[in-house]
């Protein structure tokens, strides 16, 4: 039976933020972290909690062992998802992620990272989430999981290892892509220069901004006109950038937002562009154009006071 009980509502809402940020690290999908949280207080209402001496671990448990459940239909999902997949993106300026004071924690809930966690088996990925995300002791987090101490402590190594290996094969000739964003001003002034070049449709300017060997990746879902196959190098990025951002982005505001840690574009209501810096040059570009994917950042917009980044 649910409960009515206003102490267990408020033991629940004291750790909601922290549920929900363990759910989406974990499917990297605010929608579905939703759902998962929404299944945990359902639980939790009709759970029997005189023997619960740590509200906080209880939900802890019970949002992963939800969500290890929902990532293997996910996992068959994805499979079959038209084009490439990225996680869904999530304003983070107002705390929806926790706090991401230093650069690790930023790290820690960006879109690069949550592709590579896609690479881990469920249960790898929720040793991985609860220990570096969250700090959870290997103790503790064989106690979530149940499993042995010795197990978690092999999973995570393994998962580490997993995620490491990725880091390394995105970077340039096999060198690992830099962990953390570059200065914000430095990012924004080439950033800024990148675009009035893309919408001038200058592509030997925007040619001089990229990487040789840039990537940008698009999401589309095949829910709206995007490319289904990443594109690769400079010539071919500065053609198609400039294209794009002429026919689909004349005429929409483009302004400044942190998006999952990271400084990142909101091209209206229509796209979010993550562009990646490195020496100097634009390495890569995302952009999350799938409209489904992106109902829970329009949601943050709508209850929010507006952006304070500049705008464009």
């Amino acid at each position: 039976m649910i409960t009515q009980d206003p102490a267990a509502l408020a033991a629940f809402e004291e750790h909601r933020l922290r549920m929900f940020g363990i759910a989406y690290r974990m499917l990297g999908s605010a929608a579905e972290a939703e759902d998962a949280v929404q299944d945990a207080w359902l639980r939790w209402s009709s759970a029997g909690r005189e023997d619960v001496g740590h509200p906080g671990a209880w939900l802890a448990k019970a949002v992963t062992r939800l969500c290890l459940n929902r990532l293997t239909s996910a996992r068959a999902r994805r499979e079959e998802y038209a084009g490439p997949w990225l996680p869904e993106p999530v304003l983070t300026g107002g705390g929806a992620l926790g706090p991401l004071e230093s650069a690790e924690q930023r790290d820690g809930v960006s879109l690069a990272l949550l592709v590579l966690l896609e690479r881990l088996t469920p249960v790898e990925r929720a040793v991985y989430v609860l220990r570096e995300a969250f700090a959870y002791g290997h103790r503790e987090i064989a106690e979530l999981l149940d499993l042995t101490e010795p197990n978690c402590r092999q999973l995570y190594r393994r998962a580490a290892g997993r995620v490491e290996a990725g880091r390394a094969e995105t970077g340039r000739a096999g060198a690992p892509r830099p962990r953390f964003a570059p200065d914000r001003a430095q990012w924004q002034s080439l950033v800024e220069t990148f675009l009035a070049a893309a919408r001038e449709g200058d592509v030997a300017r925007l040619e001089s901004l990229l990487a040789a060997d840039v990537r940008y990746v698009a999401d589309g879902g095949g829910i709206v006109s995007a490319a289904r196959r990443p594109i690769l190098g400079r010539a071919k990025v500065a053609r198609f950038l400039a294209g794009a951002l002429r026919k689909y982005g004349a005429g929409l505001p483009i302004c400044l937002a942190e998006v999952n840690g990271e400084s990142a574009l909101l091209v209206g209501g229509a796209a979010v562009l993550q562009v990646e810096v490195e020496d100097g040059l634009v390495s890569g570009v995302r952009s999350l154009v799938n409209p489904e994917k992106l109902e829970f950042l329009r949601r943050q917009l709508s209850h929010s006071r507006g952006l304070s980044g500049p705008s464009w």
